[in-house]
């Protein structure tokens, strides 16, 4: 069992896929077609560009906010592999990769970012939560819907991810060690992206490795390449297949880089090195996942060039549909938060439609 091999306290990393596109451990190497592989980098890809795109479109003023995921493309697309349609996600905020992956599309996630409402909207055959920016808070809603489909005995699993520095919140803690006490079908992803915001992890905890964490709560923790996307599929579809089987909850820490900045309000050249950044540079999962292709004939510098004039065209149009649909009616923040507005809810909403409509005049 990979979940044993792996003991947390030796501090011994699962890889499958070095950072020179070479396997490392057959025995994970997944037997996908090369059609399969080649859809996994397409995926991988379609989160840099957008991801890439929505950075420079916040820094031209056309969009709010946001997250960059740049460098944690494999984490996330490695995991939501592992899991069927019918799992359920519950993310954090820098999860594009995840969200795009389990059927959420682009042009919700921009209009989100874009600060329309109906970015939080997803369909009902989607089965994901929105965006979530309170640090810590999707630790307890994944164990509450967990817990929920255990009740109902539905074969599903929940997964959720947060970063390293979210590991620090006290909501982490609460729900990791009720999950463990519910014996819930749960998965938790720790993104360990080496920044929380300009916190080091050196500072964030002095335990080894944040897989280790999980040994306190009784469940069975591993840490993991996070820039291998072979090894997070692993490691989830282990994880995932145990929580079906109502052995409870795992820990998954994986070790990954944060490329860019925190946030678009952000700038990480005041706390750390271009040649720290320079050395992630080197295992980017992109790069090395493009490697491994171009040595089973599956790709090549044609083919890439193809792919990025292709999704660099296809996050413009979207974008360009969520500039035409707008921002969200002011109105609208008031509908919801609740099933019905609450007495002070209409009475705020009410002052703020005579606000907009003096304005008007």
């Amino acid at each position: 069992m990979l979940l044993k091999k792996f003991d947390p306290l030796k501090k011994k990393t699962f890889r499958v896929l070095d950072q020179e596109g070479r396997i490392v451990d057959k025995e994970y190497e997944p037997d996908f077609s090369g059609e399969e592989l080649v859809a996994i980098y397409r995926q991988m890809s379609l989160g840099r560009i957008a991801d890439t795109k929505a950075v420079q479109f916040q820094r031209q003023g056309r969009m709010l906010t946001y997250v960059p995921n740049q460098g944690q493309e494999a984490a996330q697309v490695g995991a939501m592999l592992a899991l069927r349609r019918t799992d359920w996600l519950v993310p954090a905020f820098r999860e594009i990769n995840a969200l795009l992956a389990h059927g959420v599309d682009l042009e919700t996630l921009f209009l989100y970012w874009y600060g329309n409402e109906m970015g939080s909207r997803f369909p009902d055959s989607v089965r994901a939560l929105p965006v979530n920016i309170i640090i810590g808070t999707q630790i307890n809603h994944a164990v509450g819907i967990a817990y929920a489909r255990k009740l109902k005995g539905a074969d599903d699993v929940v997964i959720t991810f947060i970063g390293e520095g979210g590991t620090s919140h006290g909501e982490f803690h609460e729900g990791m060690n009720f999950g463990a006490i519910l014996g819930v079908p749960m998965v938790v992803v720790v993104q360990n992206n080496q920044w929380a915001i300009s916190t080091p992890r050196s500072k964030t905890t002095k335990a080894e490795t944040i897989a280790q964490k999980a040994i306190a709560y009784g469940m069975p923790g591993i840490q993991v390449d996070g820039n291998d996307v072979f090894a997070m599929y692993a490691a989830v579809k282990e994880a995932a297949g145990r929580a079906r089987r109502g052995e409870g909850p795992a820990l998954i820490e994986a070790l990954t880089y944060r490329l860019g900045a925190h946030t678009t309000s952000d700038n990480p050249s005041l706390y750390r090195s271009e040649e720290e950044t320079a050395e992630w540079l080197e295992r980017d999962p992109l790069k090395r996942f493009r490697i491994y292709l171009e040595g089973k004939g599956l790709w090549d510098a044609e083919k890439e060039e193809a792919l990025k004039q292709e999704l660099n065209d296809y996050v413009n149009a979207v974008f360009k549909n969520v500039e035409a649909k707008g921002a969200v009616n002011p109105e609208e923040i008031f509908k919801y938060t609740y099933e019905k507005m609450t007495p002070e809810l209409e009475k705020q909403y009410a002052s703020l439609k005579a606000y907009l409509e003096e304005e008007v005049k």
